[in-house]
């Protein structure tokens, strides 16, 4: 004899903050699964009430109110389907992050997760306890043990869980988008499996929150770690998962979505990022500064694919050293994808800059100093508009760009949001393919014309950077992998040629602290998980 238990997932985008909301969406999603997909339990997110993460609002007081009136409205409000929500337990002066699971008006169980994570993007030991119990909760006669997020990255929780009985692992979790990282998601629960001989269902939370990503993917495996269901990213809903029950337990095989490319998903992370980004600070549309140049092009056509058209404006802005090839290929680009499209020559502004300064530069030749006086009279200019039009400004940097300070301060720096600013110089070429690979959207010779800054005559960005393909291995094996001078250089670089570089690296921290927020796309990002001091007597070696 046997049956099946029903378990829905909701896959949702949840804004950090927005409890209120966010218990909406709990009530919400359960009727849904309840009625919809008639399931016999529902999983939402780690921290589904604040949001993840929420950081320093956990300490607030007025958070602490709101979370334990969602948490009552969830149990008064839902019935008829039992329902495991994230959220942090306040007790006394201590917090934990959390789940419950209820039905009916009744708590069932309470979980603390127990590993917490110190590293890359997450610190929180800042704000949490982690708890020291296992969580086993029956529905329908199996034994199902709860775990959150972490907890799944080491064996300890997970051989906890088989100790006690459990017959099904469930993991919420707060998961982050980097490239690959649901290969190595999938590893470790596999991992897990490979131990413990148990089934998992692993559902992850959705959405763009400042810098990170969250793209879903969540999945089932067996207890073979054998990826038996695998939601789409960056698709947000509530999913149905069946387990069969009878001497075994046995999650039925379902839709299994293929695992992106890794220039499709970051494409889908760039999207959903700006997407939300704009849509959660209510904006009414972007503008942007459109150069002629692949990472402007790029970062129009990811607007564009993220807000519509409709909602996208770009500014030409140019001088006296921007081509003709510039000037042609944005305005093709501009009208081929239907945007507002401004040129304002910023000829005059310099002018008029450059004889306020002449009495002070007197006897000194011309630099890099009129160089950023161009980029920064732009700043002006987008700026300007953004204030007027209340649109904001998109900066279009790549990461190779940050990483050795090729950009200016109060220049092209001035926005509020860098999209492709986590994608090296390499990767915006590889995307830009990719996304003419859909339909057309950035022109050919964009892509295929030598990167120029255009502030001098017949400047190419060679003059001052070694070639991308060379500059991008350096800075991703100093970067992501913390190797030195010596040990990058032992890879078969010039050492000369990357002890410059890790110095532009160095010497530009304070640019990046006040550069705009952008998406996390690799595995190390100039944000979050990169902390190194402005101020350092370190020698790179």
């Amino acid at each position: 004899m046997s049956s099946t238990l029903r378990i829905a997932l909701a896959q949702l985008n949840i804004p950090v903050g927005d409890v209120a909301g966010n218990t909406q969406r709990v009530i919400t999603a359960a009727a849904d699964a309840r009625d919809r997909l008639h399931a016999d339990l529902i999983l939402f997110p780690e921290l589904t009430l604040t949001g993840y993460p929420p950081e320093d609002l956990l300490f607030h007081a007025g958070v602490r109110r709101q979370v334990q009136t969602g948490l009552d409205r969830v149990r008064n409000e839902v019935h008829g389907i039992t329902t495991l929500v994230g959220y942090p337990e306040y007790v006394d002066k201590t917090i934990y992050n959390a789940c419950v699971v209820m039905r009916d008006g009744n708590t069932l169980l309470q979980y603390r997760k127990r590993e917490l994570p110190n590293y890359k993007v997450f610190d929180e030991k800042r704000y949490f306890k982690p708890g020291t119990t296992t969580g086993i909760v029956e529905i329908k006669g199996i034994k199902i043990a709860t775990l959150i997020c972490e907890d799944i990255w080491e064996p300890t929780p997970a051989r906890a869980a088989k100790e006690a009985g459990a017959q099904l692992i469930v993991v919420i979790n707060g998961s982050p988008y980097a490239l690959n990282y649901q290969q190595r998601r999938e590893a470790v629960v596999r991992e897990r499996i490979n131990d413990v001989k148990l089934p998992v269902v692993y559902l992850n939370l959705l959405g763009g929150q400042d810098e990170l990503v969250f793209d879903g993917n969540s999945f089932v495996m067996n207890a073979r770690g054998e990826v038996v269901q695998r939601i789409a990213p960056f698709a947000e809903g509530v999913f149905a998962v069946d387990i069969n029950i009878t001497d075994v337990i046995e999650p039925q095989p379902a839709h299994i979505e293929p695992l992106l490319s890794e220039e499709a998903s970051v494409y889908g992370a760039l999207v959903m990022g700006v997407r939300d980004y704009v849509h959660k600070h209510r904006f009414p549309g972007i503008v942007l500064g459109l150069s002629g140049g692949i990472d402007s092009a790029l970062t129009l056509a990811i607007a564009i694919d993220a807000l519509g058209a409709d909602r996208v404006h770009a500014v030409m802005m140019p001088s006296r050293y921007t081509s003709q090839l510039s000037l042609d290929e944005a305005a093709s680009q501009a009208k081929a994808l239907n945007v507002r499209y401004d040129v304002i020559s910023i000829e005059n502004m310099f002018d008029s800059v450059q004889k306020a300064l002449q009495p002070v530069f007197e006897g000194r030749k011309p630099d890099a100093t009129e160089e950023n006086i161009q980029a920064r009279c732009r700043g002006i200019l987008l700026m300007a508009i953004s204030n007027k039009m209340g649109s904001m400004v998109l900066t279009t940097g790549n990461k190779s760009e940050m990483a050795v300070g090729y950009a200016t301060l109060y220049g092209d720096m001035a926005g509020g949001f860098a999209p492709i600013k986590d994608c090296s110089k390499m990767m915006v070429y590889r995307l830009a393919r990719y996304r003419n690979g859909i339909s057309p959207a950035i022109p050919q010779k964009v892509i295929d014309r030598p990167p120029s800054a255009e502030l001098r005559p017949d400047q190419k960005d060679t003059d001052s950077l070694p070639p991308y393909e060379i500059l991008d291995a350096i800075l991703e094996l100093f970067i992501e992998s913390d190797l030195s001078v010596d040990e990058i250089a032992s890879r078969g670089y010039d050492r000369a040629v990357v002890g410059r570089v890790l110095e532009m690296v160095k010497r530009n921290e304070y640019k990046r602290r006040q550069a705009p927020p952008g998406v996390r796309v690799s595995n190390r990002a100039f944000g979050r998980d990169w902390r190194y001091p402005i101020t350092s007597g370190y020698k790179s070696s």
